[in-house]
């Protein structure tokens, strides 16, 4: 694999801070030397501003191109700034809720998935989508199409809550296709997993390979739920392979705990 990519998510800054997870970060980085560093929400925990000048310090100590969209816990928490301007604290942090970043090896493509009006849930907005396709269109032909949001469109299987996925998200994941995205990342669950669409759903000849990845919470403000685990997911690349690799917060380093490796050419 020739490129690399670190993905976290749900950071929920201002909740049981870690500072070892966050140098096992920087050192991590320091030693994979990513070309970007994806964070896919919740960055805050209750929307505060110092939350997220605080998870944007630990991202400003990161040698990469980063890529930040908003959760639903990086919105406001009262009214009536919760309706009235729901994105201006993340705004002001980060600059938008909607980034775009181009790498030597990849086009990254933030979307913004969380809803003021919802506390879980999340949804796109299929016209943002079909707006992705001419920029992805005009990426470098090898250079990896990643999207990224904050709800997931593949969950773990064994996750109960009340942790919905995205809404209408098959409607979703057809654009997101039909768009040239290559690689989903989303968050919100906590947990990790990746699958190709191919796995799932019934496709013509020459479908083009979409990956939908979730990563593990790299914050854990509930420690005492089940089956959550601090962790990222480490993305690596070739013009004709993609690879996503699962790491677990072992108390000393983000030790690797499995891997999938997929094609990027469409089948014959």
């Amino acid at each position: 694999m020739t490129a690399c990519a670190l993905h976290i998510s749900d950071l929920h800054r201002g909740a049981r801070p870690a500072p070892a997870l966050d140098d096992a970060l920087v050192a991590l980085c320091g030693e994979l030397e990513p070309e970007l560093v994806i964070a896919s929400g919740d960055l805050a925990n209750r929307g505060r501003t110092t939350e997220l000048e605080d998870a944007k310090a630990l991202l400003d100590r990161l040698p990469a191109v980063v890529l930040a969209v908003p959760g639903n816990h990086d919105i406001p928490y009262t009214l009536p700034a919760r309706v009235t301007t729901p994105w201006a604290r993340f705004e002001e942090v980060f600059g938008t809720t909607s980034p775009l970043v181009h790498t030597e090896s990849a086009i990254g493509c933030g979307l913004n998935s969380a809803r003021p009006w919802r506390h879980q849930g999340g949804k796109l907005d299929l016209v943002g989508i079909e707006a992705l396709a001419p920029v992805l269109a005009e990426a470098q032909p090898a250079a990896l199409r990643i999207v990224v949001c904050h709800h997931h469109l593949a969950g773990a299987p064994w996750r109960a809550s009340r942790k919905f996925p995205l809404k209408h998200r098959d409607a979703a994941l057809r654009a997101l296709a039909a768009a040239g995205a290559e690689v989903v990342l989303g968050g919100h669950i906590h947990q990790s997993t990746a699958v190709e669409r191919h796995a799932f759903e019934a496709l013509p000849d020459g479908a083009a390979p979409l990956v939908l990845s979730t990563a593990p919470g790299f914050g854990r403000p509930r420690p005492e739920r089940l089956g959550e685990a601090n962790g990222l997911h480490v993305l690596r690349w070739s013009e004709t392979e993609l690879e996503i690799e699962t790491r677990i917060w072992n108390g000393g380093a983000f030790a690797p705990s499995g891997s999938v490796r997929w094609s990027r050419r469409r089948t014959p």
